[in-house]
């Protein structure tokens, strides 16, 4: 692509279909989209599964990727790099908390100046080099425990600083790549498909689902093959295939430039400085009100603004109360602005999900790594590929959903949907609860099998109960995300003006990133308020003197805390499309 047309394709020049009338009636063309070169696009050659095939085929090797790294991260710091359990955990949630806040960086960059495409691509070489650079820590962390092994030189068995500075200096600059990609992508995936269109904005609601199903394939299938490999044969490979993939995957979304929509922008002004003047300006006119209207004109625009946060409305007025001065905001950035504060209350209340959702990458993990994981005589399962048991409840629930509670509840509602998009995130937060309150009595049960064979101080060895117990937990899980996940994404995306749907994947991924954060603050303050006096942390290194019993028992109150004040919010929310409804 030259940079001209990436030039008209991000800053929006729309080659409008009016010059041609015959374009313009054409039942084919798409309002408020170009192609690749800049021109108006038709339905028939362009967008639709058509494109969103291959974007979902390179965010399936995106999120394999990026679990390679992430699904078994706790196991390489607690074992090449010897951290504790408590601090592994820490630097996971952190890692994982940066790396889903970076992508409200990476809406503001698409949005207001790159555009989508452009965006991707840049944000996928910055990943490919994190992914290089996180190959060579390993491979020369892995010489390192090598170099400890021959000689039997306990003070060579620590990496060094420089191996471990560069190895989380990779994983951060993975986690800068995924910023800019995650958001974009599944945005520009949904703009494959014309909202206005009947046929097409009835598949845009089953392309998140089948998004999220396909990107479950990758997950499943890093869990599998990437995790075996990390702790069978090497962690060199278990990193290095993943830049390889990502690589093919960059090949294979650039090959699909030529059918791909690009969406142009209505408005020429950059859109989060637009919801800034409003709100800028409603501050500044708070203490003003409306002075006699002076032409029904005016009185129509005050009229056309909604009920909700009306203290925005002010935004409108010139500093004297007149609706005349030409520089204040417009009726559509005010209900811009409205759109996304009203998401805000669902956004808080959605992160207790986010912190039940982190305990499934390290403690549920850790969990597994202490019981029998015996296949066959030859064969154990590693811990971190239980995850699988997520992937494969989303492969079996989804389509279930989608293809017969989605089609059985639309005939009793009577809505597009079958439930709106708040019930179906609340039905997870639901199921969320009942898994920790699983977990909680899986783990007790562990502990007690620890005591009652003698094990309580020997952690490294095997508890005579099956891993199959934990598998509850992980489906129960699974269930919760095709419930809760997808419809926080499609929520997200479908809430907030058409110029900023990166920033509303951005906003669903932020829910994630600051449950992480809120994570690790809570095992850094449990962990010290319950290792003092001589006694074992809740996270102790030896698991069976720990008591994860009670932190689970601690997020499943908070879990109904959250699910209790999301009820309240959902109830009044006021979907900004009826079709939403």
């Amino acid at each position: 692509m030259t940079i001209s047309h990436l030039s008209n394709i991000s800053s929006g020049t729309e080659r409008s279909s009016a010059a041609n009338p015959l374009i313009e009636a054409a039942d084919d063309s798409v309002n408020g989209a170009v192609d690749y070169d800049g021109n108006p696009v038709h339905r028939s050659t362009s967008g639709g599964w058509r494109s969103a095939s291959f974007i979902i085929a390179v965010e399936v090797a995106e999120r394999f990727a990026y679990h390679g790294i992430s699904s078994n991260l706790i196991t390489y710091l607690t074992g090449p790099l010897g951290q504790s359990t408590a601090s592994a955990a820490a630097n996971v949630n952190t890692w994982s908390g940066t790396a889903t806040l970076l992508p409200l960086l990476g809406a503001f960059v698409a949005d207001s100046f790159h555009g989508r495409y452009r965006t991707i691509v840049a944000a996928a070489l910055i990943y490919i080099l994190g992914l290089s650079m996180l190959t060579l820590a390993a491979k020369l962390t892995s010489a390192n425990l090598h170099d400890c092994q021959s000689t039997k030189n306990v003070s060579l068995c620590a990496p060094p600083r420089f191996l471990v500075t560069l190895f989380f200096f990779s994983i951060y600059l993975v986690a800068v790549g995924q910023g800019g990609y995650k958001p974009c992508v599944q945005a520009f995936g949904g703009d494959q498909f014309d909202a206005q269109d009947p046929k097409e904005s009835k598949t845009k609601s089953s392309f998140f689902n089948w998004w999220y199903f396909s990107i479950s394939v990758g997950v499943t299938m890093a869990l599998i093959v990437l995790v075996y490999i990390q702790e069978n044969l090497s962690w060199f490979l278990g990193f290095g295939i993943p830049c390889i993939v990502l690589v093919v995957s960059l090949l294979v979304f650039l090959l699909g430039s030529k059918t791909y929509r690009f969406s142009v922008k209505e408005n020429d002004k950059n859109p989060f400085m637009r919801i800034g003047r409003v709100i800028v300006r409603a501050i500044k006119n708070r203490h003003h009100t409306p002075l006699a209207i002076s032409s029904e004109e005016d009185a129509c625009q005050w009229r056309q603004c909604s009920e909700q946060f009306k203290f925005l409305n002010k935004a409108l007025l010139a500093p004297n109360g007149s609706l005349v001065d030409q520089n204040v905001c417009s009726v559509n950035d005010v209900e811009d602005t409205k759109a996304l504060l009203k998401i805000v209350p669902i956004w808080i209340t959605s992160l207790a999900y986010a912190i039940v959702f982190a305990q499934t990458s390290t403690f549920f993990t850790k969990q597994g790594a202490t019981l029998d994981r015996k296949i066959t005589s030859s064969f154990r399962v590693p811990a971190a590929t239980l995850q699988t048991f997520i992937g494969f409840a989303i492969m079996i629930f989804l389509p279930v959903y989608d293809r017969i509670v989605v089609p059985i509840s639309r005939r009793i509602t009577r809505k597009p949907s079958g439930i709106s998009m708040l019930q179906r995130i609340g039905s997870g937060m639901v199921f969320s609860m009942i898994s920790m309150v699983t977990a909680a009595l899986v783990e007790t049960k562990r502990l007690e099998a620890a005591k009652d064979n003698g094990l309580l101080d020997l952690p490294k060895v095997t508890i005579p109960m099956s891993i199959w117990w934990l598998a509850p937990q992980y489906i129960l899980c699974g269930v919760a995300d095709v419930l809760t996940i997808v419809g926080l994404q499609e929520f997200c995306y479908d809430q907030v003006p058409k110029e900023l749907r990166s920033l509303g994947i951005s906003i669903y991924l932020s829910i994630f990133g600051i449950g992480s954060f809120l994570s690790t603050f809570l095992i850094s303050t449990i962990n010290k308020a319950t290792s003092g006096d001589g006694q074992e942390s809740w996270f102790a290194n030896n698991l069976n003197r720990a008591h994860l019993d009670y932190f689970y028992w601690l997020l499943t109150g908070l879990s109904a805390l959250g699910f209790t004040a999301y009820l309240y919010f959902s109830r009044s929310y006021i979907y900004n499309k009826e079709s939403a409804i």
